[in-house]
């Protein structure tokens, strides 16, 4: 007898039978197995026994007719006789099994039985680099033979080659390859998922084959950190879709889910097969949650002895909100942040390299550190402090602080190595003022820079480089800047001034150089014109802290005097530096006019508010020397006190120096050892000051001097509380801060909540961002942006 499926086409009718006893040969029933059990008439008289798999084609005849004559041999009752009724009785079936036939009308037999699915292979390696390998040797033959294994992407693959001979004569080849089957599944899922979202999951199921197709396709759905099913989570409750396909077409399917809380990721698996033919795909796809972490901040800056109250508007209107929840509330505030200038100190003293400049740095933060802890018993009280509390968190890196408050971790950025640095720096800051300690780095700092200074005077930067005037000019003013101050006496230390001496001899000479090369090659009425550059300003500036200590040699007197009345004449046309050091310059020289108009331009192209204290928007960083933020800031602060003894201005930039340093270094040791000097030394004595702040949050008062668990760091006057979950009351957005003590300042609020997308709001901050869409068009005249 010919096989069921070819015979479909020709009988009047046939017989389908559903037999219990199969079940105890593992097919289980009719729609669930692999192995249908059909019944088929021969000539209408006399009924035979198949069993056909739903794969099999024409060409499985012989398997097919081997199993079929097994399972005869089980003596399994064939039907021996047709009722013309439409329900005839079946008999002679075995015992304890039942049996019906059912006559059809002619037509075209019904679909197979929906197959198991979950058996079938998805694609789950979608690498872009199929291989790459560098170093391929050709055999006898001058043949290579890659062999590789391709990754399951249905794409068109690139081959590249580059193939060279021993004398380096080059060729390549490039080869395209194209991996695809004759049943492919498309998936097109989306990038990620959000919870409570109902989404529509699309795949298109395209068919390369010579004829149509027809088959199933099934989306599976599982949880990618446990691997169990969530079907039922996600309502996929028609996962099993029929599709049929045209040759050389596609059909698209579509599932329609409901997003559940609480999966973080899905798998998301998509299979089909059509006959003998299956494909299939699996994706994760990141499930977010429908609420967000949000960490809104208010900055509490104050200073001198004042109240400020301070109004956190969306924590104040948090209970309007029937969703939000409070997750914390914190409260830092440093009351005395000029102590983070001596804890920069190790960062100049321990910096490794040996040029001039560092070995400078290290002798003068040595010198500094010195001064600062003979100067007064407070002081060197609270460096006890740090070295006998070794988990002090004033010996944290201020990027280290905070970071539950952060929404990246610090090891996830390119910060996290400089703040350990600051923190291992700090924890050896009881060494830097150990004395014994102290003297031995001060004269090795010393020795080092005696053997960089050269014959003629000038410094190298390296042993075995030749003289420089920058870095001889930066050496000669540092120390005058520790004369200044009182840190040194120049006069009277004897390798000092010598080497003073002959550093400012050298710069002398050079000036007169210069000043030579100029009447050499320029005119009179050329020599009025504006020659003055940044290196003979610095020299003016220099030159000033000796002018009464050093007479300027005769020979050299004529070139000062013409690059000081450059100063004098063309002091608009240079930058906030160059300005703050033409100013000193001549106000130490007998010029007390000019350094005053100077000044009071400075002060028009200022800026001034409570958060950031005075500064220049154009004081910007660049390649060269003299554009430098920390340096310029630094030497207005010491140009504004010396000269107008504008006490308030020079505390207002005092903040926005130490602003600069709220979180990290300054930068380079050059601006450190400048920074250093500018807020120790000048103007009002911060580190003198005892903290003295009180602080209200909602109805709660904070109090560090009361209060043993809220105990306030040793210098800085650093404390940090906070409140969890049902803790924080919406009246904490009122804040008041009493100030009873001179200086600045400053702190935060944090709050943390929780609250779904749809409803947060944006948070008002001095920082604005704004984002435009431009189209390029190609117009007439070339291109134009609408």
């Amino acid at each position: 007898s010919a096989l069921a499926q070819i015979a479909f086409n020709e009988p009047a009718y046939y017989v389908t039978r559903y037999y219990d006893y199969l079940d105890m040969f593992g097919l289980q029933n009719y729609f669930y197995t692999r192995y249908s059990y059909y019944g088929y008439l021969d000539d209408g008289i006399r009924g035979e026994d198949m069993l056909m798999a739903n794969e099999q084609s024409a060409k499985d005849a012989p398997a097919m007719a081997e199993e079929k004559q097994a399972y005869k041999s089980r003596d399994l009752t064939t039907v021996s006789k047709v009722a013309s009724d439409k329900n005839a009785e079946v008999t002679n079936l075995p015992a304890g099994s039942t049996g019906s036939v059912n006559r059809l009308e002619v037509g075209p037999p019904p679909p197979p039985p929906a197959g198991d699915l979950s058996n079938i292979k998805a694609r789950k390696n979608f690498n872009e680099t199929a291989f790459f390998f560098p170093n391929l040797k050709t055999n006898e033959k001058g043949e290579i033979i890659i062999s590789f294994k391709v990754p399951e992407a249905l794409t068109k693959w690139k081959m590249l080659g580059l193939a060279h001979t021993k004398d380096l004569r080059i060729g390549t080849v490039t080869n395209e390859l194209v991996t695809q089957k004759e049943l492919m599944v498309i998936p097109n899922l989306p990038r990620f998922m959000r919870e409570n979202d109902k989404i529509i999951v699309t795949s298109k199921v395209s068919n390369l084959g010579e004829n149509e197709t027809t088959g199933q396709a099934q989306l599976y759905l599982f949880d990618a950190l446990t691997n169990k099913p969530v079907d039922n989570l996600f309502g996929n409750k028609s996962a099993v879709l029929s599709f049929t396909v045209k040759k050389g077409q596609s059909a698209n399917l579509s599932w329609e889910l409901n997003v559940p809380e609480g999966i973080e990721a899905l798998t998301c698996k998509i299979v089909a097969q059509a006959g003998k033919f299956s494909d299939g795909e699996e994706n994760v796809i990141p499930v977010l949650t429908n609420r967000m972490l949000v960490t809104e901040s208010m900055p509490l800056p104050i200073r001198g002895k004042n109240t400020k109250k301070f109004t956190f508007t969306k924590l104040l209107n948090s209970g309007s909100s029937s969703t939000l929840k409070h997750q914390k509330v914190t409260l830092e505030f440093t009351a005395n942040p000029a102590w983070y200038a001596v804890q920069a100190l190790p960062y100049i003293i321990e910096y490794p390299y040996e040029c001039a400049e560092q070995v400078f740095s290290r002798y003068y933060g040595n010198k500094l550190a010195s001064h600062i802890a003979n100067s007064s018993p407070k002081i060197k009280a609270v460096f006890d402090s740090w070295k006998n509390t070794p988990d002090s968190k004033a010996l944290l890196s201020n990027l280290e602080k905070n970071q539950e408050l952060k929404d990246v971790l610090l090891q996830e950025t390119p910060w996290v190595l400089d703040a350990k640095d600051e923190t291992t720096r700090k924890h050896r800051i009881g060494l830097l003022f150990d004395l014994n300690n102290m003297s031995n780095n001060l004269n090795s700092a010393f020795n080092k820079l005696e053997k960089l200074q050269c014959s003629n005077g000038g410094f190298m930067w390296f042993p075995g480089m030749p003289d420089d005037r920058y870095i001889t000019q930066h050496i000669v003013t540092g120390f005058a800047h520790l004369d200044h101050l009182g840190v040194i006496n120049v006069n009277t230390d004897y390798k000092a001034w010598n080497m003073v001496q002959r550093g400012i001899r050298y710069l002398d000479n050079e000036v007169r150089k210069d000043y030579d090369w100029l009447k050499k090659h320029y005119t009179a009425k050329e020599l009025a014109e504006n020659h003055l550059s940044d290196i003979e300003i610095q020299y003016l500036y220099m030159r000033s802290y000796y002018i009464d200590k050093l007479e300027i040699q005769s020979n050299c007197k004529e070139g000062y005097e013409y690059f000081r009345g450059q100063a004098q004449k063309y002091w608009l046309e240079e930058n906030k530096y160059m300005q703050g050091m033409i100013a000193l310059a001549l106000y130490r020289t007998g010029d007390k006019t000019l350094p005053t108009k100077i000044l009071a331009s400075l002060k028009e192209f200022s800026l001034n508010n409570e958060e950031m204290g005075m500064y220049w928007k154009e004081n910007n960083g660049g390649y060269y020397w003299w554009q430098a933020p920390i340096e310029t800031q630094a030497l207005l602060i010491e140009t504004y006190d010396e000269i107008s003894g504008d006490q308030k201005a020079v505390d207002d930039m005092k903040v926005w120096l130490l602003k600069q340093k709220q979180t990290q270094d300054w930068k380079t040791t050059k601006a450190t050892t400048e920074a250093i000097y500018a807020l120790l030394l000048r103007g009002t004595d911060w580190l003198a000051t005892e903290p003295n702040v009180e602080i209200t949050v909602g109805s709660i008062k904070i109090d560090p001097k009361n209060m043993p668990e809220q105990k306030a760091e040793a210098g800085t006057g650093y404390i940090k509380t906070s409140w969890n979950g049902t803790e924080i009351k919406s009246e904490m957005g009122n804040v008041t801060v009493v100030k009873k003590d001179e200086g600045v300042s400053w702190g935060s609020l944090y709050w943390q909540y929780f609250e779904q997308l749809d409803k947060i709001t944006p948070h008002e901050t001095p920082l604005k961002l704004s984002k435009k869409l431009f189209i390029e068009r190609m117009g007439m005249v070339g291109k134009s942006m609408d």
